[in-house]
């Protein structure tokens, strides 16, 4: 372990002396931000997702930092992205839903003038590179022409260049969930030139990641620069059943019986049990498909002997349900949605090393810049923790005793749901149609499943959890209304 903090204080070391030129470039790590749609924390812990075969994860975890408490605050796929992105969160990135066109005249997307941290590593002489979804503008008459945009609601489009917060290379789509025959704007194609692919999307942006880090062809990257990369993959996102059959026979044998034995699963013949059902295999196959393709990103980086100089990260957006507490998927509170897997790999470091810090989606910037030196350029309007030192060892670590929760209601501020989350419980207030507001309390040691609500019986608690979600709506300039 001192070798590892000795090797990685003289790479921050370095990022602390860095000036932008070639010609120090060199000195910088590298790093690889790859983020899956939808996989939930379960899937990479014992217990009721342990049939999930992840080879290649299981062994990445075992060599490097996990964050066992890593949650989305805001488990949807546009806001984390904004949050991710932004470091800032949604009433002030203006990412307050999903961005589709229902959302549109809230200009609810990727504001041009954030400032996110890879606007600072390209100032900073990184190369920077981004394959697959995005998901941060709003879909805009006339609409792109593809299956997602076929109903009332829209929800793909292009990024224009001068969108893309740093990235030089591109090769993504906003959201497109046609897993087997995606669609992508190349960095140079206009609004109208996107292309579709016959090949299952996770495989095709394993392949372009390949390409990026080898700069096949000499076209992809400078070498003179440290680069970043981000791998977005859709899947384990629906539709679950897009995806190889090779990976579907994984668990062709499994009686979907033993994966339904929790008490938070409903029902057989109920309508969220039977989905529940009928896609968890096929949620586990698109799990394993992935973890494949990340296998072969991580192996790229050894052909080319630059593994021990880059970073990787691994996470997820946000969780899903499918089914569980009759949720279809995420944007709820449940563990299954806003639990998320954080995993860090640093140079030289080949030892599992698990912390149970309270991480949430702001925190992933300012921990960016910092595992890569940059941490006297973290933006001070930033409410984030940067945990580079829980995971180098280096420095004293500051930490939260919680994360805040929001989920808006359909882009109005003062309503939705709000909470905060701790190791132990999760206090909810939630607006109902009725106009009225609820409150729930969960002792997620002693009710794992979430099952029991002890708003009133565990009244000094909630108070105490209350207190918290109100110092919360300060400090993120939240004007939800508790009544």
């Amino acid at each position: 372990m001192m070798q590892t903090k000795t090797i990685i204080s003289q790479i921050m070391t370095m990022g602390l002396m860095f000036t932008g030129l070639i010609t120090q470039a060199q000195k910088q790590p590298n790093i690889i931000f790859i983020i899956p749609d939808q996989m939930r924390a379960q899937t990479l812990e014992e217990g009721a997702d342990r049939y999930v075969k992840t080879p290649t994860l299981d062994n990445f975890k075992e060599r490097a930092v996990n964050f066992t408490q890593a949650v989305a605050n805001y488990p949807l796929c546009s806001p984390t992205r904004g949050m991710i992105f932004s470091g800032t969160h949604p009433f002030r990135n203006q990412v307050m839903q999903n961005c589709q066109s229902f959302t549109t005249h809230l200009d609810c997307e990727l504001q041009k003038d954030e400032l996110c941290w890879s606007d600072i590593l390209k100032k900073n002489g990184y190369d920077l590179g981004y394959i697959g979804k995005w998901h941060l503008d709003s879909p805009r008459a006339p609409y792109i022409d593809c299956k997602n945009n076929r109903g009332k609601r829209k929800w793909n489009e292009w990024c224009a260049p001068d969108r893309r917060h740093g990235f030089s290379y591109w090769h993504a789509y906003g959201t497109y969930d046609y897993h087997l025959n995606p669609m992508y704007w190349d960095t140079d194609a206009k609004r109208n030139e996107y292309k579709f692919y016959d090949q299952w999307g996770p495989i095709h942006e394993a392949n372009k990641a390949i390409d990026y880090i080898s700069n096949k062809g000499g076209t992809y990257r400078d070498t003179n620069k440290p680069f970043a990369l981000v791998v977005s993959i859709n899947p384990p996102h629906t539709s679950y059943s897009h995806v190889p059959q090779k990976y579907k026979d994984l668990y062709k044998d499994l009686d979907v019986t033993t994966l339904c034995n929790t008490p938070n699963i409903p029902k057989k013949g109920t309508k969220w049990g039977d989905y529940y059902r009928k896609n968890i295999k096929n949620y586990y196959a698109c799990i394993s498909g992935v973890d494949e393709q990340i296998g072969r990103v991580l192996q790229s980086l050894k052909d080319q002997g630059i593994d021990d100089n880059t970073i990787v990260i691994f996470t997820s957006d946000h969780g899903d349900c499918i089914g569980i507490h009759q949720q279809q998927g995420k944007n709820n509170w449940y563990e299954e949605a806003i639990r998320v897997p954080f995993i860090v790999k640093i140079p030289s470091h080949n030892k599992q090393i698990d912390v149970d810090h309270q991480l949430g989606s702001l925190d992933i910037y300012p921990t960016i810049l910092g595992l890569l030196g940059l941490e006297n350029q973290i933006p001070s309007h930033l409410k984030g923790i940067n945990y580079t030192p829980a995971i180098t060892g280096v420095g004293k670590q500051k930490t939260t005793d919680h994360q805040w929760y929001i989920r808006t209601a359909n882009g109005v501020k003062e309503k939705g749901v709000r909470g905060v989350r701790t190791d132990r419980y999760t206090f909810i207030i939630e607006n109902k149609s009725d106009n009225k507001q609820y409150r729930y309390l969960f002792d997620r040691k002693n009710d794992p499943y979430q099952l029991n609500n002890i708003v009133q019986k565990k009244r000094s608690k909630a108070k105490q959890m209350m207190k918290m979600l109100k110092n919360d709506l300060q400090k993120y300039d939240d004007p939800f209304v508790i009544l």
